[in-house]
Formats: structure tokens, sequence, C-alpha cells
């Protein structure tokens, strides 16, 4: 008999179903929320409204494109946190009173664990024990995957995620929102030498993006003094050597974790890992360091149900259930999660 997971993911500014039959992910629906823009950031009440909007219609295109009928549903995963708590119940709400109608399991995922299981949708996937950077606008970890159960934090940022600093990074150079990738892109054709910003110097394996941020106020401040037209002038070296000195940061934290764990699997996952210059000096150290390394494909990367999916299918497999009882987790820990 077939296992078929239903996959649904509401945590922010994504609305997203997604069907996973015996361990392969069919489809991924994403309904995208644009009315964030004009505000420069995620509200969290249009977040939710946009979301009671959506849900019910990605499920259905996700059930209607795998070709099979909510009867044929093993179970349904939804992430429980961290994220937004009025977006987080609508998915939540509606994958338990599903799972109670359909008289199926329901399962608790966790976001930033299913991002690190976003590496097993498809082949090649990293072998245990390995690294994963997990890089989004919320969170930059580096954990260590033991399985696909038992996944330990060796570092994260004490202030800013580094999506965070770039979304504001862009935003003080007049990008709209989300700017991160508008950063990258202009990026690309900048020298990434031209300017230099502060790095924090943090011990251990944990980072700190707030000061990078200030570094990059200050810079634009004090030369829009002299020249108006800086920015306009500069925007293609600027980005690109903003971008250099956040990749770096993360970089060289990825070296440290690999030479104190001696593991050569290394992977990235979240938002970020989308961020061209970063798969380019990940495949950069692979080679120096002869790691084998892994990111998943870009619609992986973003928030998406099809992780949330996969993440259910191992679940499943250890008949790891929510109950009725439990409740959405803004501020979902990480280590205590199972």
């Amino acid at each position: 008999m077939k296992t078929i997971i239903l996959g649904i993911e509401s945590s922010c500014d994504e609305t997203s179903a997604s069907i996973c039959i015996d361990g392969k992910v069919i489809n991924n629906i994403i309904a995208t929320q644009s009315i964030h823009e004009e505000y420069g950031g995620v509200v969290p009440e249009l977040a939710s409204r946009a979301h009671q909007k959506n849900i019910i219609l990605v499920v259905e295109s996700a059930l209607k494109r795998a070709k099979i009928k909510f009867s044929d549903l093993s179970a349904i995963a939804v992430t429980q946190g961290p994220g937004l708590l009025g977006a987080l119940m609508v998915g939540y709400s509606y994958a338990k009173s599903l799972a109670f109608a359909l008289d199926i399991p329901f399962i608790n995922v966790n976001h930033m664990k299913s991002h690190i299981l976003a590496h097993f949708i498809e082949t090649p996937a990293p072998i245990f024990p390995f690294l994963c950077l997990t890089v989004s606008g919320g969170h930059t970890q580096i954990v260590r995957v033991d399985s696909a159960i038992e996944m330990i934090i060796l570092g994260s940022t004490i202030d800013d995620a580094v999506g965070e600093a770039f979304d504001k990074g862009a935003k003080l150079l007049g990008f709209p929102y989300p700017g991160g990738p508008q950063i990258d892109k202009y990026a690309t054709s900048g020298n990434p030498n031209k300017f230099r910003f502060s790095e924090s110097q943090i011990k251990d394996l944990n980072f700190s993006f707030s000061g990078i941020k200030t570094s990059l106020l200050y810079f634009l401040r004090d030369n829009l003094n002299h020249n108006p037209h800086f920015i306009q002038e500069n925007i293609v070296d600027i980005c690109a050597s903003y971008q250099k000195h956040l990749i770096s940061m993360l970089m060289k934290k990825l070296v440290l974790a690999a030479e104190r764990t001696s593991i050569k699997e290394i992977a990235i996952a979240g938002g970020v890992a989308a961020n061209k210059e970063l798969r380019t000096q990940l495949k950069r150290l692979s080679q120096k360091h002869q790691w084998n390394s892994y990111i998943p494909k870009f619609e992986y990367c973003t928030d998406n149900a099809g992780m949330v999916a996969i993440s259910g299918h191992i679940y499943f497999q250890n008949k790891s259930f929510g109950n009725l009882t439990d409740t959405p987790q803004p501020r979902m820990s990480f280590k205590n999660e199972k």
C-alpha cells in the first residue's frame, strides 16, 4: 500500500501544498504574496489573510495534479513552527481539521529541520553525518545532521540572520522588498573588492550580522554627504562588496565547523542558498577541501511544502505523529524537537 503524504507550509508569506508518494515529491504548489512589497517587509496580518484565501486552492491543486483524492492520503504533515503565529495558525488549523475529518495521522514539522531534509527530495543526497549551513531571513545555523531525526546545532546567529542582513542592506540601497535577490543580481557585474565593510569576530561557530548592517549604513551616509548620487553611480560595486563580506562570514564558520568535526559532507539550505555567489563559494571551497557538497534545487530552498512533505514521509516511517491538542509554536525550538 502506498504511503501518500500531504505537506502544508504557511509559516510566513508563502502558502504551499505538496504531495509525496512513497518518498517521492510529486509536486510543489506555491501561492506567493506580492502585497508585502509596498510595505518593505512582511505584514503578519496581511500574510494571515492571504493564507486563508489561498490554503484551500493550493491543497486542491496539489491533489488534482497528483491525481489523488483526500481519501487516498495516509497522513498530513504541516509546519508547526517557527514562524508568524497568525500565518502558522491558518495552515495548522486546516491540517488538523482535515486529519480529524479523514481519521488519519497528522505530523508536526519543524520548519528549520524541513529545510535540511529538503536535501532528500532528490538524489544524490548527503551521507550521514553531514554539516548543513541553514541560511534564511530568520535563521542562520550550522547543524550537524547525524540522521534524519537527530540533529545538533553547532552554531547560530546571536542577533540578525544573514537573510535579514541582505534584505535590510537592500532597503538601504533603495531596492523593494525582498531586496536580497536584487543584491545578488547587481553583484554579478560589480567589483567585490571595491569597498570594505566590518565583519564580526564572534567566538566559536556563532554568527553576528548586526555590525555589518551598521557598517553599510554609516558607509552610505558618509559618502552620500559628499556625493548625493553615490549609490546610483556605484550600485553594482556596493552590492558586490557587501555580498562578498556576508558570504565570507558564512564560509569562514563553515570551514571551521568542517575542520572541528572532520566531516566532509557539506550541505546548504534555506532561502539564501539560492544566492549565486554563495553557491560559487561553496563549490570553490569544496574543491579546495575535498568536500562533497549539496544544495537543493531553487524551488526547495525557499519556503515550500515539498520539504514539509518529505519530512512528513520520514516522520511517518518513524511513527512520529502529532496530537489534536497540539498547537502552533512560533518560537519552536530546534534542539528539543524530534
